[in-house]
């Protein structure tokens, strides 16, 4: 009896120091023949591929190759979930007979192939040139969900974005309400991995649906290489921050004063940034002294922190969790034909990175 290669992935993730959210594992089983007097008797023993570069856990590993004793027992592959233990956390790994991994790379390459016309209607895409659709298309893995599946939970380390390319899911908030839905086309899971923050909200499958997506590392690559790319996203993140934080921004242009404490530096300079404010914001009761930055039509154009200035200055306020801040609408005039210390997302994105960089290491 033979056993066909099967695919499980991890659709929970609580604490685990080995595997994350979305880490495939490939089992399979080969049999090998016994030296005894019956003639067909066979042992199989299970194959067990692991993500690249990870370690294997020996607890997983006993937990997967059950799975091959359950089959020639006579017992169905699970569909459902399948639990493994860990030393100081666990995960749940999920079977799927769709999975698109199942047949190989090429499946997957051919279904994205025949999904190309559709893909290039999305609002994502549409700021890519038809020549280089391939190529960025070629950064993104695309999973399939059944409904009721968690794509990923509030609380979650982040570091993914996320395609609806076929179904529909549901945002829900702590009481597990839901509060919106999102359709094909739309995406989520961006503002986590760009300020590299863990996910604020959990994302529900409200029907079968398949999902790209994409992670830190190759979002960055194709950031860098299709600059019309920081433009979409400046623009969705005016949107999501506009239904969210309007009554924030309002404030802030009213020359209201509020503290890091209550919102992080990287939210205060996306709020200014995406509602194209002009004025000065000033941040004192810092670990260096005062901070001024000013803003046209929501662009930096002047920086100053203590011996920084510039893009160094952003950086370096990035770093503070506490201290007042007040935005002054209005700058001086010659300021309106100063240039730009540099495009927002790029500097975010890299302000953002250096603060992961200066972290202390997780260790095992």
């Amino acid at each position: 009896m033979g056993f066909p290669k099967v695919v499980f992935r991890i659709v929970e993730n609580r604490s685990c120091p080995l595997y994350q959210y979305g880490d495939v594992f490939e089992l399979s089983g080969i049999a090998i023949p016994i030296s005894n007097d019956s003639e067909n008797s066979f042992i199989t023993t299970s194959i067990i591929k692991y993500p690249l570069a990870k370690k294997v856990c020996k607890i997983l590993n006993g937990d997967l190759s059950k799975i091959v004793m359950l089959y020639e027992r006579g017992d169905k592959i699970p569909v459902c979930m399948i639990s493994c233990g860990g030393c100081t956390g666990s995960i749940k790994l999920e079977h799927s007979k769709d999975d698109l991994l199942k047949n190989g790379d090429s499946t997957l390459a051919d279904e994205l192939g025949s999904m190309m016309h559709l893909l290039s209607s999305f609002s994502f895409f549409k700021n890519i040139e038809e020549k280089h659709l391939n190529t960025v298309i070629s950064y993104f893995k695309l999973i399939k969900f059944d409904t009721g599946n968690i794509v990923i939970r509030k609380g979650d380390p982040g570091g993914r974005f996320y395609i609806i390319v076929t179904g529909s899911v549901n945002v829900l908030n702590d009481a597990g309400i839901i509060i919106s839905t999102l359709d094909k086309g739309e995406v989520f899971g961006e503002m986590s991995l760009i300020c590299n923050d863990n996910v604020n909200a959990t994302i529900q499958v409200k029907e079968p649906s398949s999902i790209l997506y994409i992670d830190q590392p190759n979002f960055q690559k194709i950031l860098d290489i299709y600059p019309a790319i920081q433009l979409y996203f400046s623009r969705l993140m005016a949107e999501r921050l506009n239904r969210s934080n309007r009554i924030r921004a309002e404030d802030l242009s009213s020359g209201m004063t509020g503290n890091l404490s209550e919102i992080p530096a990287e939210a205060l300079f996306q709020t200014l940034n995406m509602n194209n404010k002009t004025g000065i914001l000033t941040i004192t009761d810092l670990s260096k002294g005062t901070a001024r930055f000013s803003f046209r039509q929501g662009s930096l154009i002047k920086a100053k922190y203590n011996e920084y200035s510039g893009d160094l200055a952003f950086y370096q306020i990035l770093k503070e969790k506490s201290g007042r801040f007040r935005f002054t609408p209005g700058i001086a005039p010659e300021d309106f034909s100063t240039p730009e210390i540099g495009f927002f997302m790029k500097l975010l994105m890299e302000g953002m990175r250096r603060l992961d960089e200066g972290k202390p290491q997780k260790t095992n």
